[in-house]
């Protein structure tokens, strides 16, 4: 897919926005601050409705206003979308509303119309950081693609908050009614478990030679499921732990424990890779995404890094560069021109919210 114009209003630093993106690498050039971060949140939140930062959804709408939209017109396999999300800031709190080609729509609609992998410097706690973090990786990438995932997830998540209040209340949990919640998990929750373990099956056959072609070295990185419970065996794991439940007031089974083993040369990158491996292997993780949400959709998403060549050498940025640049469509934060930039690529300069083209 290309996205082939990005509006912003009232969105964060931007007062107003209308840049045309091109295909291949566009490069987003300024110092901190000035807004190059802002505007890969926005273009995300047109693929996944949320933000990939934002604490509260209120910081989106610029300081003093009440209503900040993002839109975007895409040409996808399907034909030409025409995107809008906006978010409404009041007193009563904070809004979001969805548009596709100028109809409303929910967000389970909107979701997926477009498509896009990120990279921002927060996922380098990918490698280090706790398994919920992994897991939202396999989620946001997996409701992208899949309408079937996002509807089993959110009906699981659903059945795990009520099962959840139960275990947590002031008085014993009611044995039979946690049992039946145990039942209405057992369904989505095998089919979270059998399609994590076939996405991360097709990541793990790509990202190794991914990251060979960045960081020559004869240790393999290598990325495998890690499920609470096997698939067929998720039914009786849950019979299985009822009184220990019961006992720590807690939901201990089920694919919201889930994780990935990330791996150098056999051992826990976490604990053995350098600083330098880790943010290597974690693009390396984010490019394999890309390539398989390409396969199964027959569509390539957007690919967006911030600040991604901060802490690669010269070698490795040009490695890097050259191969971002071959992608359908990939926009691409930093803070001064790098340098071997092509024809093929294209710049634009960001100063307090304002984009201008540059010359390569």
């Amino acid at each position: 897919m290309l996205l082939e114009n990005v509006r912003l209003s009232n969105f964060r630093n931007y007062v107003s926005l209308d840049v045309e993106p091109l295909p291949g690498l566009n490069l987003f050039v300024g110092p901190n601050a000035q807004g190059k971060s802002n505007l890969l949140e926005a273009i995300a939140m047109l693929a996944t409705g949320k933000s990939f930062r934002a604490h509260r959804e209120s910081e989106l709408v610029r300081s003093g206003e009440a209503l900040a939209e993002i839109g975007g017109d895409a040409r996808i396999a399907a034909g030409r979308v025409r995107l809008r999300c906006a978010i409404d800031r009041s007193s009563g709190g904070t809004r979001k509303t969805f548009d596709v080609n100028g109809a409303t729509v929910g967000f389970a609609r909107f979701l997926g119309r477009a498509r896009v992998v990120s990279f921002v410097p927060a996922d380098l706690a990918l490698v280090a950081g706790g398994p919920a973090l992994r897991r939202t990786f396999l989620n946001v990438a997996l409701a992208q693609v899949s309408p079937a995932y996002y509807r089993e997830l959110a009906l699981y998540q659903n059945i795990i908050g009520h099962k959840a209040a139960l275990l947590r209340g002031t008085i014993a949990p009611d044995r039979d009614l946690l049992l039946a919640y145990n039942d209405e998990l057992t369904r989505p929750g095998r089919a979270l478990i059998a399609a994590r373990a076939a996405f991360v099956g097709e990541i793990a056959a790509a990202v190794g030679g991914i990251y060979d072609r960045w960081h020559a070295t004869r240790e393999r990185i290598s990325v495998r499921y890690a499920p609470n419970a096997a698939e067929a065996d998720l039914a009786g794991v849950l019979a299985a732990n009822v009184d220990n439940e019961i006992r720590r007031r807690q939901t201990l089974v089920g694919p919201h424990r889930d994780d990935l083993r990330l791996e150098l040369g056999g051992r826990p990158l976490a604990a053995y890779g350098s600083q330098g491996q880790q943010r290597t292997a974690v693009l390396a993780l984010k490019v394999a995404e890309y390539e398989v949400m390409r396969t199964r959709a027959g569509d390539a998403p957007i690919l967006l890094l911030d600040d991604v060549l901060s802490e690669l050498d010269a070698d490795r940025a040009g490695g890097f560069l050259a191969a971002v640049g071959a992608f359908e469509q990939a926009f691409l934060t930093t803070t001064e021109l790098p340098g071997g930039v092509g024809r093929e690529m294209t710049a634009f300069a960001i100063r307090d919210g304002c984009i201008s083209r540059l010359a390569c």
